[in-house]
């Protein structure tokens, strides 16, 4: 079933359930979204199905993305949300971070084996993540996935953290965890960049490590610039749908109960169909790179770093007791 398919069928069989409360007087809206994704990506294709089902439930309702970064990196979106030059938008979760910072801390280094364990830390911390983002001005409309990250290196491996030393890692300069991480192993020159500038970067050189996922480090066209692969995960790395809630408030009661049931049904395609797609991605890459084992011992250390880097997160960026409820819920 294609993606417009399973979007269209579960958005119609939401708003089934408002048949004949339809606001005939409504005024058109047209809300304007940004995200990093390219456009004929998988989550592109998926805000495609979502754009094209709002449009077909004739409610007045427009939605326009703009895709590949457009509209700037996370941060710069979540301030044009901020100020309504845009309405919403697809993000991971350091832009989730910048207006509810405790969401970024499901994204600490070697905390989840599974996606069964971050689906249930997310469940845990979502009702205070959505409050979080009431409170500041801002309505989830579902949560999505992005895929498993890896660290990938070019020229050299990468089997434990002191292969990054004299080596120039990527490193999102939004992102408040990469820095305790690169601090904790010491001797790294990470290289902080937005994500639409990483690509010049890899092609000169000026990068050599990339820790993402495997569907991102495609679609992004980064994965060509790199040769090595550690299978090992470091991170399970995810994003939502948020809109400005005046933005939804400015709509009819019609408009926003469609937009809310299409979203969801977006954000749950989204989760089901990404993380699959990321593990085709993964094996393919396999293929192409040299495939990094890590023994034992290699993971011991590696654990050992992402331990110090959470406790370095306890000293300013979240709260100890988030990062031990996080961390009791990891095993």
């Amino acid at each position: 079933m294609s993606l417009v398919r399973k979007i269209s069928m579960a958005a119609l069989l939401a708003a089934a359930a408002f048949v004949g409360t339809s606001e005939s007087f409504a005024e058109d809206k047209e809300l304007h979204l940004g995200t990093l994704a390219p456009r004929k990506s998988p989550w592109g294709k998926v805000f495609q199905a979502w754009q094209d089902e709002m449009a077909s439930q004739g409610k007045g309702l427009t939605l326009k993305f703009h895709y590949g970064g457009q509209q700037g990196d996370e941060e710069a979106m979540v301030s044009k949300m901020r100020s309504g030059q845009l309405a919403g938008a697809a993000i991971t979760s350091v832009g989730l971070s910048k207006i509810y910072k405790p969401i970024l801390a499901l994204q600490m280094p070697g905390l989840f084996t599974s996606w069964a364990k971050l689906d249930a830390a997310r469940d845990a911390l979502k009702a205070d993540a959505n409050k979080g983002f009431e409170d500041a001005g801002f309505t989830i409309l579902g949560y999505g996935d992005v895929g498993i990250a890896h660290v990938m290196s070019k020229g050299f491996p990468v089997k434990v953290p002191d292969d990054l030393k004299g080596k120039a890692p990527y490193m999102w300069s939004a992102d408040e965890i990469a820095p305790k991480l690169f601090q904790v192993i010491g001797g790294v020159t990470p290289v902080p960049l937005s994500v639409t500038e990483v690509l010049p970067k890899l092609n000169a050189g000026a990068v050599n490590v990339i820790n993402a996922p495997a569907l991102a480090a495609e679609q992004l066209q980064w994965a060509p610039n790199l040769d090595h692969i550690n299978v090992r995960p470091s991170s399970f790395a995810i994003g939502a749908l948020v809109v400005k809630k005046s933005a939804l408030d400015g709509l009819s009661e019609d408009q926003k109960r469609a937009l809310l049931s299409t979203g969801a049904a977006a954000a749950g395609v989204l989760t089901s169909e990404i993380r699959g797609k990321d593990a085709s991605a993964f094996g393919r890459l396999k293929k192409k790179m040299t495939v990094v084992e890590p023994s034992a011992d290699d993971v011991a250390k590696w654990q050992e770093v992402f331990k110090r880097t959470r406790e370095e997160l306890k000293r300013g960026v979240f709260s100890p007791d988030l990062v031990a409820k996080l961390e009791g819920m990891s095993g």
